[in-house]
């Protein structure tokens, strides 16, 4: 594969992108369908992903067939079928319900900065991911995930925090992902080598 790139993200073949804007060092994996969405700086996705209505962090890594903010269909009405919503695939004097997709695009998923998707995870409208949270294979979330967090499940629980408490709140303030390109590669050994820990020791 080319190396990626500061100023365009690279995108494997067949996917499919609608109204997305990415940050510097993007990959989208093959196949990807992605729709109004955003993803930061050195965030992934790896093939088949669908995702929706999401604000993407920095340095995520979503790992294949995950779906994110997958659409609803209105259990209030009469009829669940999209017919009353997309109608101008349907009837020729009718227009599609503009409306219901403005709605539908309000309701963002959140997917937090250095976090991990497992294979298939599913993550619901309107879930906000934490910074650093780890999301197992197979998973549905349908809550919000806390920061440094691993759940799993379906619906997905909590299985145990990454880290205590006094670093997962270290590392936050710590912020690494926002330092520019430049210091991530000065780093490098050291974002290979060291514990948690012992990165906070040396650059807090």
């Amino acid at each position: 594969m080319a190396r990626l790139k500061a100023d365009a993200p690279f995108l494997h073949p067949d996917c499919e992108v609608n109204d997305a804007r990415f940050g510097a060092f993007v990959e989208i994996g093959r196949g990807t369908r992605l729709a109004h969405s955003h993803f930061d700086d050195y965030a992934y996705c790896d093939r088949y992903c669908d995702i929706a209505n999401t604000a993407v962090g920095k340095f995520a890594n979503i790992a294949a067939f995950v779906r994110i903010g997958a659409t609803d269909h209105p259990m209030d009405k009469a009829s669940l079928h999209h017919f009353h919503y997309r109608s101008g695939d349907y009837f020729d004097d009718a227009d599609h319900d503009a409306a219901w997709f403005d709605h539908r695009r309000t309701r963002r998923a959140v997917i937090g900065h250095d976090t991990w998707l497992g294979h298939g995870a599913q993550v619901r409208p309107e879930v906000t991911i934490g910074h650093g949270a780890v999301v197992a294979g197979g998973a549905i979330v349908t809550k919000d995930v806390a920061p440094y967090m691993i759940v799993a499940g379906i619906p997905a629980v909590p299985l145990r925090a990454r880290f205590t408490v006094d670093i997962a709140d270290r590392l936050m303030a710590l912020a690494w992902w926002d330092w520019p390109h430049d210091r991530l590669r000065q780093t490098l050994t050291d974002f290979r080598t060291l514990t948690a820990e012992a990165f906070l020791e040396r650059y807090e």
